[in-house]
């Protein structure tokens, strides 16, 4: 029997259904310009396999947010070039965006975010997108191009309120774009809260974001393709996002950089309870 490619968590249901789910869920599974390691095209598969597996029942919130319906739609294929697959997403977030669900995507790597980001920051002017992350990628082009995973952000610098959360490996030549004021480098974040706090009071309202799964420390997320030490444990977090989800209007999310192991389910479910995690705090708060 074939798989629904249309049902989040393996529960069928008319909850899934477009007209009646309130996420919608998008893969663009691109990894042309990862440097290093590669295999972030192969992280949805595996995501989803993960989120079949998982308990559907979240504690913290005491809710199975997969009732409010998540409906993956078709994933963006498109992998002629950087430049091509930028105008593709960009133009279908876009149309997403007229949808007014809630939108959710899942890489790929994190050049995949600049197109999302762009509709989003024009269709918002006031967001912030908060950026979580190992990596400033703030870089104006990279490799012969601006929508290099290397210049995931400078796009959004230059034209949105960015917060940069969990930083700890940059070059030297994006210092010149970095604000540092509303940059939390790891090494600063270990052992203290109140990052949290000031990290969202500088945000407005409305709010995008942006998660490299490399923001997570590689003893809980080596599959990715640039591991940095020092990363993010699982708790801070979640109470991070909770906050963030609590205080603030999010518009959506995306989630990248998942490059299975073989062999190693761990980093596939970390992946999927955040997924499912954020959809949780997002509705539980606001509706």
């Amino acid at each position: 029997m074939t798989k629904d490619k249309h049902i989040f968590a393996g529960i069928d249901g008319d909850h899934n259904k477009y007209e009646n789910a309130k996420v919608l869920l998008q893969s663009i599974p691109y990894d042309g310009t990862s440097t290093w390691g590669k295999g972030a095209d192969e992280g949805f598969e595996a995501f989803l396999d993960a989120s079949e597996n998982m308990e559907i029942y979240d504690i913290e919130t005491d809710s199975e947010v997969y009732k409010q319906g998540v409906h993956i739609i078709d994933p963006i294929l498109e992998d002629a070039s950087p430049e091509a697959v930028f105008e593709t997403v960009y133009k279908n977030t876009q149309q997403l965006l007229a949808s007014h669900k809630f939108l959710t995507f899942f890489g790929g790597e994190h050049s995949i975010s600049i197109g999302i980001i762009k509709a989003f920051y024009e269709a918002h002017p006031d967001i912030t997108i908060l950026q979580l992350d190992a990596h400033t990628d703030l870089r104006p082009e990279y490799h012969g191009s601006p929508y290099n995973h290397a210049c995931a952000v400078y796009d959004a610098s230059q034209h949105a309120n960015l917060i940069q959360v969990g930083i700890r490996s940059m070059d030297s030549g994006e210092l010149e774009y970095l604000d540092r004021d509303k940059c939390y480098f790891a090494e600063e974040m270990f052992g203290q809260t109140d990052w949290m706090e000031d990290s969202i009071s500088k945000m407005t309202d409305k709010v995008y974001i942006t998660l490299d799964l490399d923001v997570f420390d590689p003893s809980i997320m080596p599959a990715t393709g640039t591991p940095e030490p020092g990363g993010m444990q699982w708790n801070p977090m979640i109470q991070y996002l909770r906050k963030v989800f609590e205080q603030k209007n999010v518009l959506g999310f995306d989630i990248v950089e998942l490059a299975p192991i073989e062999g190693l389910s761990a980093p596939q479910f970390l992946a999927a309870k955040l997924y499912y995690k954020m959809l949780s705090y997002k509705f539980e708060i606001h509706e």
